[in-house]
């Protein structure tokens, strides 16, 4: 699935808020990197209503959006197809606009979560523990499937989430078990941890990691490095961060949009540093 690399196209992120958003940082750096001079990276702030209207306006020099919250699911009825991958999570961050002028879905935090985990030596665990069961945990479920042989347990807050996880391992073939969020200390001795909630809902677990720590992957960025992650890495244990899955999950994003390939993984990270290091 891959876009015409021509002259003077253009590429945007959407969400609603957006203006926080690191993407128009990454990609910029990976054009320049490429020598794509003639290519533009933006971000617009659109909502779900306005969205519909938004995809519709965009004439030939498009090549490609990435989609944020709450556009994820929202964009889907507008797409003339999708991804197994995308499918699996009915979740879509990747829409590119082929050369026939149709209009393609896909979800690369899935496989850029895999990525992420890999560059780090994490190719296969027995176990893993997920933290928290928002938008991001269905893609982390998905990434599990093809990292962990065996049991992922959730920590979760409410019933109704804890059904809605068990409801996606099922879907996704993995074997969830559902613990009480009263409970995620527990979560710190798997070997895999992946921490997928809001800013600041970790930092009390930060005082029970274990000695010897396995791989935390904390999805968050910014700010960096979260109260887990900073004393998880402290303790000796392998950290991948938010960054890591941004860049990752926008290298793909890259190589669909513009057809070229390898995307450059370094270029796009050090932006993206250079980028936090600054606000």
């Amino acid at each position: 699935m891959t876009a015409r690399a021509t002259d003077a196209r253009r590429a945007a992120v959407l969400g609603s808020p957006i203006a926080h958003s690191l993407s128009p940082v990454l990609h910029r750096a990976a054009y320049a990197e490429l020598g794509l001079t003639d290519w533009s990276y933006d971000l617009f702030d659109v909502d779900e209503a306005a969205l519909p209207g938004f995809v519709a306006g965009l004439g030939p020099e498009w090549a490609g959006l990435s989609l944020t919250m709450p556009l994820k699911r929202a964009v889907i009825p507008l797409l003339d197809e999708i991804t197994e991958t995308a499918a699996s999570v009915e979740t879509v961050n990747t829409l590119v606009f082929t050369d026939d002028g149709r209009k393609t879905g896909d979800n690369t935090d899935i496989p850029g979560m895999v990525a992420a985990l890999r560059e780090r030596g994490v190719e296969q665990v027995e176990s893993a523990a997920i933290l928290g069961a928002g938008a991001t945990a269905s893609s982390a479920l998905a990434a599990l499937a093809r990292v962990c042989t065996g049991e992922v347990v959730a920590y979760v807050r409410s019933a109704g989430r804890a059904a809605e996880m068990r409801g996606w391992g099922e879907r996704l073939g993995v074997p969830v078990r559902t613990a009480d969020w009263a409970d995620a200390a527990e979560a710190l001795r798997a070997p895999l941890v992946v921490a997928t909630t809001p800013a600041g809902a970790t930092d009390a677990l930060a005082a029970e990691i274990p000695e010897r720590p396995a791989t935390l992957f904390d999805v968050l960025y910014d700010p960096w490095p979260t109260a887990l992650a900073a004393r998880w890495s402290a303790y000796g244990g392998a950290v991948v961060g938010g960054l890591d899955l941004l860049v990752h999950q926008a290298v793909l994003q890259v190589e669909q949009m513009t057809g070229r390939k390898p995307a450059p993984v370094a270029a796009m990270r050090a932006a993206g540093e250079a980028a936090l290091a600054a606000r």
